[in-house]
Protein backbone atom coordinates (compact mmCIF):
# COMPACT_ATOMS: atom_id res chain seq x y z
CA UNK A 1 0.00 0.00 0.00
CA UNK A 2 1.70 3.59 -1.04
CA UNK A 3 1.37 6.03 1.84
CA UNK A 4 1.08 9.86 0.53
CA UNK A 5 4.15 11.69 1.78
CA UNK A 6 4.29 14.35 4.40
CA UNK A 7 3.68 17.57 3.63
CA UNK A 8 5.69 20.20 5.36
CA UNK A 9 1.83 21.40 7.09
CA UNK A 10 2.25 17.73 8.55
CA UNK A 11 5.38 18.14 9.59
CA UNK A 12 4.24 21.28 11.48
CA UNK A 13 0.62 20.16 12.69
CA UNK A 14 3.27 17.38 14.38
CA UNK A 15 6.06 18.88 16.33
CA UNK A 16 3.32 21.33 17.61
CA UNK A 17 0.57 18.35 18.86
CA UNK A 18 3.83 17.19 20.80
CA UNK A 19 4.18 20.50 22.10
CA UNK A 20 0.82 21.50 22.92
CA UNK A 21 -0.99 18.33 22.50
CA UNK A 22 -3.87 16.17 20.71
CA UNK A 23 -6.02 18.74 18.94
CA UNK A 24 -3.68 21.36 17.54
CA UNK A 25 -4.77 22.31 14.40
CA UNK A 26 -2.50 23.72 11.75
CA UNK A 27 -3.72 26.01 8.48
CA UNK A 28 -1.24 25.76 5.37
CA UNK A 29 2.59 26.90 5.28
CA UNK A 30 3.02 30.29 3.78
CA UNK A 31 6.16 30.95 2.25
CA UNK A 32 7.60 34.48 2.88
CA UNK A 33 9.64 36.57 0.84
CA UNK A 34 13.66 36.41 1.19
CA UNK A 35 15.10 33.75 2.10
CA UNK A 36 18.86 33.86 0.97
CA UNK A 37 20.03 31.46 3.56
CA UNK A 38 17.19 29.81 5.24
CA UNK A 39 13.49 29.76 4.39
CA UNK A 40 10.95 31.15 6.85
CA UNK A 41 7.05 30.09 6.75
CA UNK A 42 4.16 31.69 8.56
CA UNK A 43 1.82 29.31 9.63
CA UNK A 44 -1.71 30.16 11.57
CA UNK A 45 -2.30 27.78 14.05
CA UNK A 46 -4.78 26.90 16.71
CA UNK A 47 -4.12 25.36 20.23
CA UNK A 48 -6.68 22.35 21.45
CA UNK A 49 -8.46 24.79 23.54
CA UNK A 50 -9.34 27.21 20.70
CA UNK A 51 -6.38 29.33 20.99
CA UNK A 52 -4.66 30.96 18.55
CA UNK A 53 -1.09 30.19 17.72
CA UNK A 54 0.38 32.49 15.29
CA UNK A 55 3.43 30.29 14.62
CA UNK A 56 6.83 31.39 12.30
CA UNK A 57 8.85 28.48 10.82
CA UNK A 58 12.58 28.57 10.20
CA UNK A 59 14.17 25.44 8.26
CA UNK A 60 17.31 25.67 6.34
CA UNK A 61 16.68 24.63 2.31
CA UNK A 62 15.76 20.69 2.74
CA UNK A 63 18.84 19.06 1.73
CA UNK A 64 21.60 21.64 2.80
CA UNK A 65 20.96 21.92 6.85
CA UNK A 66 23.24 22.81 9.11
CA UNK A 67 22.38 20.69 12.45
CA UNK A 68 24.89 23.43 14.61
CA UNK A 69 24.06 26.31 13.53
CA UNK A 70 20.48 26.25 14.28
CA UNK A 71 21.07 25.01 17.60
CA UNK A 72 22.77 28.06 18.01
CA UNK A 73 20.05 30.15 16.82
CA UNK A 74 17.60 28.41 19.23
CA UNK A 75 20.68 28.89 22.22
CA UNK A 76 21.18 32.76 21.29
CA UNK A 77 17.25 33.09 21.34
CA UNK A 78 17.00 31.52 24.58
CA UNK A 79 19.59 33.17 26.32
CA UNK A 80 19.22 36.92 24.69
CA UNK A 81 15.35 36.65 26.26
CA UNK A 82 16.37 35.61 29.88
CA UNK A 83 19.13 38.96 29.33
CA UNK A 84 15.52 41.31 28.62
CA UNK A 85 16.34 41.31 24.98
CA UNK A 86 12.92 41.40 22.97
CA UNK A 87 13.21 38.22 20.76
CA UNK A 88 10.42 35.88 20.05
CA UNK A 89 9.91 32.98 22.62
CA UNK A 90 11.46 29.19 20.94
CA UNK A 91 8.07 27.13 20.65
CA UNK A 92 9.96 24.16 19.11
CA UNK A 93 13.21 23.13 17.30
CA UNK A 94 14.94 20.00 15.97
CA UNK A 95 17.52 18.83 13.97
CA UNK A 96 14.76 17.58 11.26
CA UNK A 97 10.83 15.89 11.49
CA UNK A 98 9.00 14.31 8.74
CA UNK A 99 7.93 16.84 6.25
CA UNK A 100 10.11 19.50 8.04
CA UNK A 101 13.09 17.67 6.38
CA UNK A 102 15.93 19.94 7.73
CA UNK A 103 16.67 21.57 11.13
CA UNK A 104 13.97 24.34 12.31
CA UNK A 105 12.93 26.48 14.97
CA UNK A 106 9.01 26.96 15.35
CA UNK A 107 8.63 30.40 17.49
CA UNK A 108 5.86 32.96 17.93
CA UNK A 109 4.70 35.49 16.06
CA UNK A 110 5.49 39.00 17.20
CA UNK A 111 3.64 41.89 15.65
CA UNK A 112 5.85 44.02 13.88
CA UNK A 113 6.96 45.66 10.67
CA UNK A 114 10.48 44.92 8.95
CA UNK A 115 9.86 46.08 5.61
CA UNK A 116 12.79 48.55 5.93
CA UNK A 117 10.57 51.20 3.20
CA UNK A 118 7.76 51.52 5.55
CA UNK A 119 10.05 51.95 8.36
CA UNK A 120 12.27 54.80 7.08
CA UNK A 121 8.71 56.62 4.92
CA UNK A 122 5.50 55.77 6.42
CA UNK A 123 3.69 58.16 8.18
CA UNK A 124 2.39 55.40 10.84
CA UNK A 125 5.97 55.22 11.91
CA UNK A 126 6.97 58.58 12.06
CA UNK A 127 7.47 59.29 15.95
CA UNK A 128 9.16 56.19 16.05
CA UNK A 129 11.87 56.97 13.75
CA UNK A 130 12.68 59.98 16.32
CA UNK A 131 14.41 57.75 18.47
CA UNK A 132 15.21 54.29 16.69
CA UNK A 133 18.70 54.74 15.87
CA UNK A 134 19.05 55.29 19.85
CA UNK A 135 16.99 52.52 20.33
CA UNK A 136 18.63 49.95 18.25
CA UNK A 137 21.85 51.19 20.06
CA UNK A 138 19.97 50.34 23.52
CA UNK A 139 18.73 47.11 22.51
CA UNK A 140 22.23 46.21 20.70
CA UNK A 141 23.72 46.95 24.44
CA UNK A 142 21.33 44.54 25.96
CA UNK A 143 22.44 41.86 23.69
CA UNK A 144 26.09 42.23 24.28
CA UNK A 145 25.82 42.74 28.23
CA UNK A 146 23.86 38.59 27.59
CA UNK A 147 25.79 35.93 30.12
CA UNK A 148 27.51 33.54 27.87
CA UNK A 149 27.42 30.71 30.26
CA UNK A 150 24.55 28.65 28.02
CA UNK A 151 26.72 29.51 25.08
CA UNK A 152 29.64 27.65 24.98
CA UNK A 153 29.31 26.42 21.66
CA UNK A 154 29.81 29.86 20.17
CA UNK A 155 33.37 30.39 19.23
CA UNK A 156 35.55 33.52 18.48
CA UNK A 157 37.91 34.23 15.43
CA UNK A 158 40.05 37.27 14.40
CA UNK A 159 37.16 38.69 11.32
CA UNK A 160 39.92 40.32 9.22
CA UNK A 161 41.38 36.17 9.10
CA UNK A 162 37.60 34.90 8.80
CA UNK A 163 36.76 37.16 5.94
CA UNK A 164 39.65 36.55 4.53
CA UNK A 165 39.90 32.86 4.28
CA UNK A 166 35.93 32.82 2.70
CA UNK A 167 37.16 35.22 0.13
CA UNK A 168 40.42 32.85 -0.64
CA UNK A 169 37.74 29.84 -0.86
CA UNK A 170 35.57 31.74 -3.27
CA UNK A 171 39.07 31.68 -5.84
CA UNK A 172 37.63 35.28 -7.31
CA UNK A 173 40.35 37.38 -7.07
CA UNK A 174 39.14 41.41 -6.45
CA UNK A 175 41.33 44.20 -6.21
CA UNK A 176 38.77 46.28 -3.88
CA UNK A 177 38.61 43.30 -1.60
CA UNK A 178 42.63 43.27 -1.45
CA UNK A 179 42.60 47.24 -0.82
CA UNK A 180 39.98 46.56 1.63
CA UNK A 181 42.05 43.66 3.66
CA UNK A 182 45.69 45.73 3.66
CA UNK A 183 43.71 48.77 5.03
CA UNK A 184 41.80 46.84 7.75
CA UNK A 185 44.95 44.86 9.16
CA UNK A 186 47.64 48.75 9.11
CA UNK A 187 44.30 50.49 10.80
CA UNK A 188 43.34 47.93 13.42
CA UNK A 189 41.69 49.26 16.29
CA UNK A 190 42.10 48.26 20.29
CA UNK A 191 40.29 45.22 21.08
CA UNK A 192 37.63 44.90 23.44
CA UNK A 193 36.58 42.04 25.43
CA UNK A 194 34.64 39.35 24.22
CA UNK A 195 30.88 39.29 24.06
CA UNK A 196 27.95 37.80 22.22
CA UNK A 197 27.48 39.44 18.66
CA UNK A 198 24.22 39.21 16.52
CA UNK A 199 26.11 39.09 13.64
CA UNK A 200 23.00 40.94 11.37
CA UNK A 201 21.47 43.49 13.23
CA UNK A 202 20.11 45.75 11.15
CA UNK A 203 16.10 46.92 9.78
CA UNK A 204 14.98 43.89 8.00
CA UNK A 205 15.94 41.71 10.44
CA UNK A 206 14.10 43.73 13.78
CA UNK A 207 10.38 43.91 14.03
CA UNK A 208 9.01 47.44 14.89
CA UNK A 209 5.75 48.90 16.03
CA UNK A 210 5.08 52.29 16.84
CA UNK A 211 6.64 52.11 20.25
CA UNK A 212 9.71 50.43 19.54
CA UNK A 213 11.56 47.17 18.83
CA UNK A 214 9.44 44.13 19.20
CA UNK A 215 11.35 41.46 18.27
CA UNK A 216 15.30 40.78 16.74
CA UNK A 217 15.39 38.03 14.36
CA UNK A 218 17.80 35.94 12.37
CA UNK A 219 20.44 34.90 14.74
CA UNK A 220 22.15 32.39 12.56
CA UNK A 221 25.42 34.74 12.44
CA UNK A 222 25.85 34.90 16.30
CA UNK A 223 29.39 34.24 17.42
CA UNK A 224 31.82 35.56 19.95
CA UNK A 225 33.58 39.22 19.22
CA UNK A 226 33.89 42.75 19.52
CA UNK A 227 30.80 44.12 20.54
CA UNK A 228 31.45 46.66 18.48
CA UNK A 229 31.13 44.37 15.00
CA UNK A 230 27.53 45.26 15.23
CA UNK A 231 27.57 48.51 15.92
CA UNK A 232 29.70 49.27 12.37
CA UNK A 233 27.22 46.55 10.38
CA UNK A 234 24.43 48.47 11.66
CA UNK A 235 25.70 51.48 9.43
CA UNK A 236 27.04 49.39 6.63
CA UNK A 237 25.58 51.39 3.50
CA UNK A 238 23.69 48.44 2.48
CA UNK A 239 21.49 48.33 5.35
CA UNK A 240 20.09 51.66 4.67
CA UNK A 241 18.43 50.72 1.85
CA UNK A 242 18.97 54.25 -0.02
CA UNK A 243 17.90 56.65 2.69
CA UNK A 244 20.70 58.71 3.60
CA UNK A 245 20.78 58.42 7.20
CA UNK A 246 23.84 57.24 8.33
CA UNK A 247 22.35 54.71 10.66
CA UNK A 248 20.07 52.35 8.94
CA UNK A 249 18.70 55.02 6.71
CA UNK A 250 16.96 56.55 9.22
CA UNK A 251 19.42 57.77 12.31
CA UNK A 252 22.81 59.20 13.16
CA UNK A 253 25.92 57.48 14.08
CA UNK A 254 25.73 60.15 17.61
CA UNK A 255 22.08 58.77 17.92
CA UNK A 256 23.27 54.96 18.07
CA UNK A 257 25.81 55.57 20.72
CA UNK A 258 23.94 57.30 22.74
CA UNK A 259 21.74 54.22 23.19
CA UNK A 260 24.28 52.15 23.32
CA UNK A 261 26.45 54.10 26.35
CA UNK A 262 22.84 54.60 28.11
CA UNK A 263 22.86 50.40 28.33
CA UNK A 264 26.42 49.39 28.34
CA UNK A 265 28.05 52.73 29.94
CA UNK A 266 30.53 52.63 27.35
CA UNK A 267 30.39 54.57 24.24
CA UNK A 268 33.03 53.73 21.30
CA UNK A 269 35.14 56.21 19.34
CA UNK A 270 34.37 57.44 15.94
CA UNK A 271 37.46 56.34 14.73
CA UNK A 272 36.85 52.67 15.79
CA UNK A 273 32.96 52.03 14.81
CA UNK A 274 34.91 53.91 11.14
CA UNK A 275 36.75 50.86 11.28
CA UNK A 276 34.27 48.73 11.93
CA UNK A 277 31.90 50.14 9.32
CA UNK A 278 34.46 49.67 6.77
CA UNK A 279 35.05 45.36 8.24
CA UNK A 280 31.25 45.33 7.70
CA UNK A 281 30.96 46.67 4.07
CA UNK A 282 34.24 44.62 3.61
CA UNK A 283 31.93 41.63 5.02
CA UNK A 284 28.36 41.90 3.38
CA UNK A 285 30.97 41.78 0.31
CA UNK A 286 32.40 38.56 0.43
CA UNK A 287 29.41 37.54 2.01
CA UNK A 288 27.52 37.94 -0.98
CA UNK A 289 30.11 36.39 -3.29
CA UNK A 290 29.66 33.65 -1.26
CA UNK A 291 26.14 33.39 -1.67
CA UNK A 292 25.73 33.56 -5.51
CA UNK A 293 28.54 30.83 -5.66
CA UNK A 294 26.10 28.38 -3.93
CA UNK A 295 24.10 28.87 -7.10
CA UNK A 296 27.69 29.46 -9.14
CA UNK A 297 28.79 25.76 -7.86
CA UNK A 298 25.79 24.11 -8.28
CA UNK A 299 25.44 23.34 -4.48
CA UNK A 300 21.63 25.05 -4.68
CA UNK A 301 20.33 26.67 -7.88
CA UNK A 302 18.47 29.46 -7.09
CA UNK A 303 17.14 32.82 -9.02
CA UNK A 304 17.47 34.90 -6.08
CA UNK A 305 21.42 33.88 -5.22
CA UNK A 306 22.34 33.92 -9.22
CA UNK A 307 20.91 37.79 -8.87
CA UNK A 308 22.92 38.57 -5.74
CA UNK A 309 26.24 37.92 -8.01
CA UNK A 310 25.28 41.26 -9.96
CA UNK A 311 25.06 43.17 -7.04
CA UNK A 312 28.70 42.41 -5.28
CA UNK A 313 29.70 45.55 -7.11
CA UNK A 314 27.44 47.66 -4.77
CA UNK A 315 29.56 46.56 -1.73
CA UNK A 316 32.71 47.30 -3.99
CA UNK A 317 31.72 51.10 -4.79
CA UNK A 318 30.92 51.18 -1.07
CA UNK A 319 34.55 50.05 0.30
CA UNK A 320 36.09 51.61 -2.28
CA UNK A 321 34.05 55.25 -0.87
CA UNK A 322 34.01 54.80 3.21
CA UNK A 323 38.09 53.65 2.80
CA UNK A 324 37.99 56.97 0.61
CA UNK A 325 39.51 55.02 -2.00
CA UNK A 326 36.64 56.08 -5.08
CA UNK A 327 38.40 57.69 -7.77
CA UNK A 328 34.97 58.59 -9.27
CA UNK A 329 36.27 60.76 -11.57
CA UNK A 330 37.26 58.34 -14.44
CA UNK A 331 35.34 58.62 -17.88
CA UNK A 332 32.50 56.74 -19.27
CA UNK A 333 32.81 55.23 -22.89
CA UNK A 334 29.89 56.08 -25.09
CA UNK A 335 27.76 52.78 -26.04
CA UNK A 336 28.69 50.79 -28.74
CA UNK A 337 25.80 49.51 -29.89
CA UNK A 338 25.98 46.48 -32.30
CA UNK A 339 25.48 46.90 -35.74
CA UNK A 340 22.79 44.70 -38.07
CA UNK A 341 22.86 41.10 -38.10
CA UNK A 342 21.78 38.11 -39.81
CA UNK A 343 18.92 37.59 -37.14
CA UNK A 344 17.20 40.81 -37.76
CA UNK A 345 14.79 42.12 -35.65
CA UNK A 346 13.73 42.58 -32.47
CA UNK A 347 17.35 42.60 -32.00
CA UNK A 348 18.31 40.79 -29.03
CA UNK A 349 18.18 44.07 -26.84
CA UNK A 350 14.65 44.74 -28.43
CA UNK A 351 14.08 41.33 -26.87
CA UNK A 352 15.34 42.08 -23.45
CA UNK A 353 13.53 45.37 -23.84
CA UNK A 354 10.32 43.77 -24.66
CA UNK A 355 10.15 41.03 -22.13
CA UNK A 356 10.88 43.22 -19.21
CA UNK A 357 8.56 45.83 -20.18
CA UNK A 358 6.02 43.44 -20.75
CA UNK A 359 6.66 41.58 -17.08
CA UNK A 360 6.80 44.42 -15.26
CA UNK A 361 3.55 46.74 -16.78
CA UNK A 362 1.64 43.50 -17.95
CA UNK A 363 2.52 40.48 -15.92
CA UNK A 364 3.28 42.27 -12.32
CA UNK A 365 0.29 43.93 -11.66
CA UNK A 366 -2.55 40.52 -12.01
CA UNK A 367 -0.44 39.51 -9.44
CA UNK A 368 -0.91 42.07 -6.70
CA UNK A 369 -2.83 41.19 -3.40
CA UNK A 370 -1.94 37.71 -4.20
CA UNK A 371 0.78 35.17 -4.91
CA UNK A 372 3.42 37.20 -2.95
CA UNK A 373 6.37 34.49 -3.25
CA UNK A 374 6.08 34.71 -6.96
CA UNK A 375 5.52 39.13 -6.81
CA UNK A 376 9.19 38.53 -5.51
CA UNK A 377 11.03 36.60 -8.13
CA UNK A 378 8.99 38.42 -10.73
CA UNK A 379 10.70 41.40 -9.54
CA UNK A 380 14.11 39.87 -9.37
CA UNK A 381 13.59 38.69 -13.02
CA UNK A 382 12.67 41.90 -14.27
CA UNK A 383 15.34 43.49 -12.34
CA UNK A 384 17.91 41.26 -14.20
CA UNK A 385 16.73 41.41 -17.28
CA UNK A 386 16.97 45.51 -16.99
CA UNK A 387 20.80 44.43 -16.03
CA UNK A 388 21.30 42.69 -19.13
CA UNK A 389 19.90 45.41 -21.40
CA UNK A 390 22.04 47.76 -20.02
CA UNK A 391 25.01 45.94 -20.56
CA UNK A 392 24.19 45.04 -24.25
CA UNK A 393 23.53 48.90 -24.84
CA UNK A 394 26.68 49.26 -22.99
CA UNK A 395 29.38 47.58 -25.05
CA UNK A 396 32.70 47.02 -24.77
CA UNK A 397 34.03 50.54 -25.31
CA UNK A 398 35.25 50.09 -21.05
CA UNK A 399 37.32 47.20 -21.69
CA UNK A 400 40.35 48.67 -23.53
CA UNK A 401 39.65 51.76 -20.84
CA UNK A 402 40.57 49.11 -17.95
CA UNK A 403 42.97 47.81 -20.07
CA UNK A 404 44.88 51.11 -20.22
CA UNK A 405 44.59 51.43 -16.37
CA UNK A 406 46.10 48.09 -15.95
CA UNK A 407 48.86 48.22 -18.18
CA UNK A 408 49.76 51.34 -17.04
CA UNK A 409 50.60 49.52 -13.52
CA UNK A 410 52.26 46.87 -15.25
CA UNK A 411 49.16 43.96 -15.15
CA UNK A 412 47.40 42.34 -17.39
CA UNK A 413 43.65 42.10 -15.80
CA UNK A 414 42.19 42.70 -12.91
CA UNK A 415 43.26 39.25 -10.90
CA UNK A 416 46.99 40.14 -11.19
CA UNK A 417 46.30 43.35 -9.78
CA UNK A 418 44.53 41.88 -6.95
CA UNK A 419 47.55 39.70 -6.80
CA UNK A 420 50.21 42.50 -6.35
CA UNK A 421 48.20 44.34 -3.71
CA UNK A 422 48.28 41.02 -1.71
CA UNK A 423 52.47 40.88 -2.20
CA UNK A 424 52.69 44.62 -1.49
CA UNK A 425 53.78 45.28 -4.72
CA UNK A 426 51.63 48.06 -5.21
CA UNK A 427 50.00 50.47 -2.97
CA UNK A 428 46.07 51.08 -2.77
CA UNK A 429 46.73 54.39 -2.28
CA UNK A 430 48.81 55.22 -5.50
CA UNK A 431 46.81 57.57 -7.97
CA UNK A 432 47.06 54.94 -10.87
CA UNK A 433 45.69 52.15 -8.82
CA UNK A 434 42.74 53.50 -7.53
CA UNK A 435 42.01 54.78 -10.89
CA UNK A 436 42.41 50.87 -12.64
CA UNK A 437 40.60 49.62 -9.44
CA UNK A 438 37.50 52.62 -10.01
CA UNK A 439 36.84 52.00 -13.54
CA UNK A 440 36.01 48.31 -13.22
CA UNK A 441 33.98 48.72 -10.21
CA UNK A 442 32.21 51.86 -11.93
CA UNK A 443 31.19 50.01 -15.28
CA UNK A 444 30.07 47.39 -13.12
CA UNK A 445 27.63 48.89 -11.12
CA UNK A 446 26.26 51.37 -14.22
CA UNK A 447 25.29 48.38 -15.47
CA UNK A 448 24.09 46.49 -12.49
CA UNK A 449 22.74 48.87 -9.88
CA UNK A 450 23.10 53.01 -11.52
CA UNK A 451 20.95 54.22 -8.99
CA UNK A 452 22.91 53.40 -6.80
CA UNK A 453 25.39 56.22 -7.84
CA UNK A 454 23.03 58.76 -7.36
CA UNK A 455 22.01 57.85 -3.09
Amino acid sequence: MTHAPVTLEDGVRAVLTAAYGTGTTVGEPRQLTGGASRQVWAVDAESPDGRPLPVVLRRDPPGHGDVARMRTEVACLRATASAGVPVPAVLASGDTAPGIDAPYLLMDKVEGEALPRRLQRDPAFEAVRRHLAVDMGYVLGRIHRTPLDTLDMLDATDPVDAIEAVYRDLNDPRPAVEAGLRWLRDHRPTDRPHALVHGDFRIGNLLVDGTGIRGVLDWELAHLGNPVEDLGWLCVRAWRFGAPAPVAGIGTREQLLDGYEKATGTRPSVSELHWWEAFGTLRWLVLSRFQAERHFGGAEPSLELAAIGRRVCESEYDLLDVLGLLDDSVPTPPPTPPGPTVHGRPSVTEIVDLVTDTLATDIGPTLEGTHERQRYLLRICVNLLRTAGRELDAGNGIDSVLGDALGALGCASEAELAARLREGAVDCSNDEVRRAISIAVLARLRVAAPRHLNR
